[in-house]
């Protein structure tokens, strides 16, 4: 009986890793997404330093 239980222990160790790692996944591609859009948005950060301050006189 003691092996089954240790064999119960193990399996939800591994099911608990699993979904660990899926939710890790799951935010790489959530940021890598909002990357990727906010890039492609017309408005949004300034991507180049030029032009960003006026000169000065």
């Amino acid at each position: 009986m003691f092996e089954y239980e240790l064999q119960k222990i193990h399996a939800a160790e591994l099911i608990r890793r699993a979904e660990h790692q899926r939710l890790v996944r799951e935010a790489g591609a959530a940021r890598r997404w909002a990357r990727r859009t906010a890039r492609n948005a017309p408005e949004g950060r300034v991507s180049q330093l030029r032009g960003r301050f006026d000169r000065a006189a």
